[in-house]
């Protein structure tokens, strides 16, 4: 788990295998949602995610002058990503929505909603403590994601009220 100590190019991986985590807890989501627009958010959301994963990677890389995408790849699908980006394990998340026999649109929001602000919290206070400046600014940018996600979410909600 990330803690603001950690030099640019770990806080990169962290953030990645975060990423990767919420978005692999999206995918199952979306396959285990019985309402098809919950089934629609949820494969949205973790469309997003991948997008974060791919501009992580894009940063790596750039740093490091690598543009191995072979290596990368190999790296994306043997990394274990057992923690979404909002501190919540992969595993209680999917325990969760096994309890739940039926998700519907608000359950689904309300669950989306929880993790885009968890992580929204955790790359806020990571901007703020990170003691690498560069990576600062890359959790800045990734706070200012979350936040859309969570106007969006935000918006979805208020349309089904």
């Amino acid at each position: 788990m990330l803690t603001g100590k950690e030099d640019l190019l770990q806080a990169l991986i962290e953030a990645y295998l975060m990423e990767k985590g919420t978005k692999e807890f999206y995918s199952y989501a979306a396959e285990k949602a019985m309402s098809p627009e919950a089934k629609k958010v949820f494969t949205e959301l973790s469309g997003w995610e991948e997008q974060h994963m791919g501009f992580i990677q894009f940063l790596y890389q750039s740093i490091l002058d690598n543009r191995d995408i072979k290596t990368f790849e190999e790296f994306r699908s043997k990394a274990d990503a057992p923690i979404t980006e909002s501190g919540i394990p992969v595993r209680e998340l999917e325990t969760r929505m096994e309890k739940h026999k039926f998700m519907d649109d608000k359950d689904a929001l309300n669950l989306a909603l929880e993790i885009e602000g968890k992580a929204y919290n955790l790359y806020r206070k990571l901007s703020k403590d990170a003691q690498d400046t560069n990576a600062k600014v890359i959790f800045k940018e990734m706070m200012e994601q979350e936040a859309k996600h969570i106007d969006y979410l935000k918006r979805l909600k208020t349309m089904l009220v």
